[in-house]
């Protein structure tokens, strides 16, 4: 089974690429094993999208916010690696 791809879309008019870079270390760091390739996609108008295999998980405009590191980090780990546990993010 091929591993997954996460996309990482951000506004650079916003500046939102420090937050899209920690969100993808964060990711990595957690679920590098799980993850085949994560891309940072530049953006306009405000977007900050995460999407994974090509599928929306988190959008700042739909959400009104941006995601929080556990709560992404959760949304793809019940994708790619549902048995896994995320030690102290789990609680």
């Amino acid at each position: 089974m091929a591993k997954a791809r996460v996309e990482i879309e951000y506004c650079q008019q916003c500046r939102f690429i420090l937050r899209a870079t920690w969100m993808a270390q964060e990711i990595l760091m957690t679920l590098g094993e799980d993850i085949g390739e994560l891309a940072l996609i530049p953006g306009k108008g405000g977007v900050f999208v995460i999407k994974l295999n090509g599928e929306t998980l988190f959008s700042r405009e739909e959400e009104g916010r941006f995601p929080e590191s556990k709560e992404l980090k959760q949304l793809i780990r019940d994708k790619v690696a549902p048995e896994k546990s995320l030690g102290h993010s789990d609680d």
